[in-house]
């Protein structure tokens, strides 16, 4: 064979060789693209979701917890749509698509019980009954453990417990969270002024991020 043949068909076979390539690497990007557009098709009734939002106070639980995840509240689906059940100002139901836009880049984790057979149509009910209790409520700046007024990871842990007994993360005191940092020290300032509840149960979105019962499906 001459080398000009010899080299038409080295060429030809260099072309081949990147074709397969490149259908391999496009394929696998549809790949991806379609897992990461169909993932909140995996979402079940009573899942929580955790975001980071470094405004406001969020940098100062950031500190406290020693946890970047700032906000959570619980999926559920009504209308055919993924709404948040969220302790905000007020305590409402926000569509989990403009939720979502709520976080630093839009990235968010959901968590669901280990137990699969945890969450019935009878505890969804129980949860949602419980809900429509807490409504509308004023979001608690105290982190004060009554009804009065609701934080984002009080809701959380309340709803759960009370319709399944489960304690989905540990309640601490205000004094054991790490308060040393300035900023800390400056929202508690601007919150408590020098009457600070240091003995008061909290339960932070880390408390229920790390919570042994729960286990990650969506990360994004």
């Amino acid at each position: 064979m001459s080398l000009k043949k010899i080299l038409q068909s080295s060429f030809i076979c260099c072309l081949m060789f990147l074709g397969l390539i490149l259908v391999f690497n496009f394929t696998s990007v549809d790949f991806l693209t379609k897992k990461t557009s169909t993932s909140l098709l995996n979402l079940q009734d009573g899942d929580i979701v955790f975001q980071i939002n470094q405004s406001g106070q969020g940098k100062a639980i950031q500190l406290a917890t020693h946890s970047k995840y700032t906000h959570c509240g619980i999926v559920f689906k009504e209308n055919n749509k993924f709404v948040v059940y969220e302790a905000v100002q007020p305590v409402k139901k926000t569509p989990l698509t403009e939720w979502v836009k709520y976080g630093e880049n839009n990235l968010y984790v959901v968590k669901r019980l280990k137990d699969s057979n945890a969450i019935s149509s009878a505890i969804v009910t129980k949860m949602k009954k419980k809900y429509s209790e807490y409504e509308g409520k004023n979001y608690d700046l105290y982190f004060g453990w009554s009804d009065e007024k609701i934080y984002c990871s009080e809701l959380v842990w309340k709803l759960y417990y009370e319709a399944t007994g489960l304690e989905i993360g540990k309640l601490q005191k205000l004094k054991e969270f790490d308060l040393r940092h300035p900023a800390v020290k400056e929202k508690l300032k601007e919150r408590y002024g020098s009457t600070i509840p240091y003995e008061e149960m909290v339960i932070s979105p880390a408390a229920i991020f790390e919570s042994e019962l729960l286990e990650s499906v969506v990360v994004k």
